[in-house]
């Protein structure tokens, strides 16, 4: 995997982060998982685009290839948002087991 696989939402200072130890609110769990599954659901979504033509009448060129990878996070981003496909869910179940030592 190369940094530019990488979705840029995962990608946090370490400040964001509780000290080890401390336990993370249910709230900074959901963004998370959330986030995590945004960045899931981008990379599932990349392939369709990548063998589409930009050219023709209403392509729109380099641009368009350009910026591709941004709308494709952004269709990741607001799929997770409308309720996803449930894995940031399964994820925020886990991270609470984890921090209740229950894992």
């Amino acid at each position: 995997m190369d940094a530019n696989s990488v979705s840029p939402a995962l990608l946090r200072p370490a400040s964001m982060f509780p000290a080890p130890g401390e336990d993370m609110s249910e709230a900074a769990m959901r963004k998370v998982a959330t986030d995590f599954e945004a960045s899931y659901l981008s990379q599932m979504l990349k392939p369709m685009f990548e063998g589409l033509k930009s050219d023709g009448p209403f392509g729109g060129g380099a641009g368009e290839e350009m910026w591709r990878g941004f709308l494709v996070e952004e269709m990741g981003k607001q799929t997770a948002r409308a309720g996803g496909v449930g894995l940031a869910d399964t994820v925020l179940s886990h991270m609470l087991k984890a921090q209740e030592g229950l894992v």
